[in-house]
């Protein structure tokens, strides 16, 4: 048996009715590639397999000895098994099959960055399920107003449409983590592109909730004093009160004022 390694932060999860659920949030219909990351185990695995899907499902796991686990006890992912950082994983590879799924229990010390790196590769990813530690899962399908509304939330929601799909408990987990967890689901929208920078646009929501107490006028006050401007719309508001198209709207004015 696989040993939970701390410093990777794995949480085996165990219960396998969540384990169907999971899977079965998946849309399966299209043939675009699907990646599970951290498979760990393979609790996921198994059911995934059951879809039939071998020749476009692809693996990412960093702990050898769940890689080991793996080869012996599902033979046929071997050739589509990665031992490989998602976070410097090439996503390009999966261009010709139409784009990339991505399902999994996610490590939570590295939870935000894979949701990072989905963003920046919004172009290939098409759809994501995944398991965070609830409070995590919670701010990324926040709507604007309510207090767990952040960074990711803006930045995702600008191009998928999110739901926050069930919680599962610490019990249903080998070791028990000592919170709660919460499965999302995310699927591309129809926006192609927004209509600014995505980098500056990106610049723009973090300095905002970098100081996220403070009204925009006081949040973004070294953009607007360094392109000499005098007003701006949402000046009063606070970064969580505005929908990601008041940030775009933003960032076309300070852009526009260089």
């Amino acid at each position: 048996m696989v040993r939970p390694k701390k410093h990777l932060g794995q949480h085996f999860l165990t219960d396998q009715s969540y384990a169907q659920r999971i899977v079965n949030a998946l849309d399966f219909s299209t043939q675009c590639a699907i990646l599970e990351i951290g498979p760990g185990t393979g609790v996921l695995s198994k059911y995934l397999l059951e879809k039939e899907i071998t020749n476009r499902y692809y693996l990412s796991e960093i702990d050898s000895e769940s890689v080991v686990y793996l080869q012996e006890n599902y033979p046929q992912i071997t050739a589509h098994l990665f031992e490989e950082d998602f976070l410097k994983m090439d996503l390009h590879r999966f261009e010709s099959r139409g784009g990339l799924k991505i399902i999994g229990n996610f490590p939570y010390n590295i939870s935000s960055q894979i949701l990072f790196r989905v963003y920046d590769e919004k172009d290939y990813v098409n759809e994501v399920v995944g398991m965070f530690q609830k409070e995590v899962a919670k701010r990324i399908a926040a709507p604007p107003g309510s207090k767990e509304y952040g960074i990711l939330s803006v930045l995702l929601q600008a191009f998928y449409d999110i739901k926050f799909l069930f919680k599962v408990p610490p019990g249903a987990f080998f070791p028990p983590p000592k919170v709660d967890s919460g499965v999302i689901h995310l699927l591309r929208n129809p926006e192609k592109d927004i209509a600014c920078s995505q980098r500056e646009f990106t610049a723009v929501v973090k300095m905002a909730f970098n100081q996220r107490r403070k009204t925009l006028r006081n949040a973004l006050r070294p953009i607007w004093e360094s392109r000499g401007i005098d007003s701006f719309p949402f000046e009063s508001k606070r970064a969580e009160q505005l929908h990601y198209t008041d940030f775009e709207q933003l960032t076309i004015l300070f852009s526009e004022s260089e």
